[in-house]
């Protein structure tokens, strides 16, 4: 096991800790932003490192494609390649090959797809999936799972329930540096709690260094998605990192870890970014609309970063629909506002102040206390009291997996 994770802080399920890599010294809870194949799209490392960026996710399928994971061990690992001091994890390329690529077949042996160059079909097996992330040579990797989305229903959810926990001795059978990558199994079980606690209670047994719950952020409705969440953190080792797979939304991230969960990555950040849109307190500002056109005002007046110090919302406007320097602008932002989040998360767990943090956080996006109902919900079940920023409710909208509909 190349990890430590020591609990700094707790309020109920809600938990600070210092997670220990071998490149870095983290503090969750954390958010890692995706650089699909060793970059984040726009940003360099030193601004990464700017704003506080302490884990980058690598994407195994695209690494492996180009530029190759031998070559990049060739080159001395992904770390020295892309010139990044901090931690990395790596995925296990499963979720690229079914969601990516057509024609994707799973079976015992592993995920079968069609070549991008070539067409031909070709195999990804949880050993060759270990193989080539040992090559990578990231800080944490993830077991190759059988993806399946949560908005399927039979017996192929228990079907792939089972066949990744099969899979996971296979992959710890076929991890070559254990004390330098800690490898974390993946709790798949679709909506199903007997299937969810089936699948972490075979994990846990196999004493892995941290613990992913997958297969969420996949369409599911919000209230199943907490449940989940929250069943898994429970039954998940307390001396250990719990990961939420895909979970980028801010309220979601607030959610999960009032539940208890530690780690998070998504893409959305950066991806709403280059569509025009910026993560504020509030909810979304989307700067391409017309009347950013005159605003002189920062993004968000009450951000310290770069972006809002130095750049108007009509600036920025001027920049969305034409010039690539508007999208990096706003990924900047974004992934500042998320780096801000996690700290500011962790610092309320460690003071002893963390119900009073999410009740600003909520008063700030809910002014009415239209708190959605899944929210107070999972609240409840997390021991966080936050009636003094929720309106009596009856039946509120469920966003889903969409952004919060703030819009100013």
């Amino acid at each position: 096991m190349a990890l430590r994770f020591e609990v700094l802080g707790r309020f109920n399920r809600a938990r600070a800790a210092q997670l220990t890599l071998p490149h870095f010294v983290c503090q969750t809870p954390l958010f890692m932003p995706v650089g699909t194949q060793g970059t984040i799209k726009g940003l360099t490392n030193d601004q990464l490192e700017e704003i506080g960026c302490q884990i980058i996710l690598g994407n195994t399928y695209h690494l492996a494609l180009r530029p190759t994971s031998e070559l990049i061990d060739e080159l001395g690992g992904l770390h020295k390649f892309m010139n990044w001091p901090r931690a990395l994890l790596t995925d296990s390329g499963g979720f690229q090959m079914v969601s990516l690529l057509h024609l994707a077949d799973i079976t015992e042996k592993g995920v079968t797809f069609q070549s991008p160059v070539d067409g031909k079909p070709m195999l990804l097996t949880p050993e060759e999936s270990i193989q080539i992330q040992n090559r990578i040579g990231a800080d944490i990797i993830m077991a190759l799972d059988d993806v399946v989305r949560t908005t399927i229903t039979g017996p192929r959810i228990e079907e792939a329930t089972y066949r990744t926990l099969r899979w996971i001795d296979r992959c710890i059978a076929a991890h070559r540096r254990p004390n330098e990558q800690n490898l974390f199994g993946i709790v798949q079980g679709g909506l199903d709690p007997v299937l969810r606690d089936i699948c972490v209670r075979g994990l846990v047994e196999r004493n892995l260094p941290g613990y992913a719950i997958g297969g969420l952020s996949g369409g599911e409705d919000k209230d199943s998605f907490w449940r989940v969440v929250a069943q898994c953190t429970a039954a998940l080792p307390e001396d250990k990192p719990r990961y939420v797979m895909g979970v980028g939304y801010p309220l979601d991230i607030v959610v999960c870890s009032a539940l208890g969960a530690d780690m998070y990555d998504c893409v959305y950040p950066t991806r709403t970014a280059r569509f025009g849109t910026a993560l504020v307190p509030e909810g979304v500002l989307k700067l391409k609309h017309q009347a950013m056109a005159n605003d002189t005002r920062p993004i968000d007046p009450s951000c310290n970063c770069m972006v809002c110090k130095k750049y108007s919302r009509a600036y920025i406007h001027c920049l969305v629909t034409k010039d690539a320097m508007g999208s990096q602008l706003l990924s900047y932002h974004n992934l500042f506002f998320m780096m801000k989040l996690s700290s500011d998360l962790h610092a309320s767990i460690v003071r002893g102040r963390f119900p009073e943090f999410v009740c600003k956080f909520l008063q700030k996006m809910f002014p009415e206390g239209d708190v959605p109902e899944w929210v107070c919900n999972a609240m409840e079940v997390a021991g966080i009291d936050i009636s003094s920023c929720c309106s009596p409710f009856s039946s509120l909208p469920d966003y889903s997996n969409s952004e919060v509909p703030t819009d100013f």
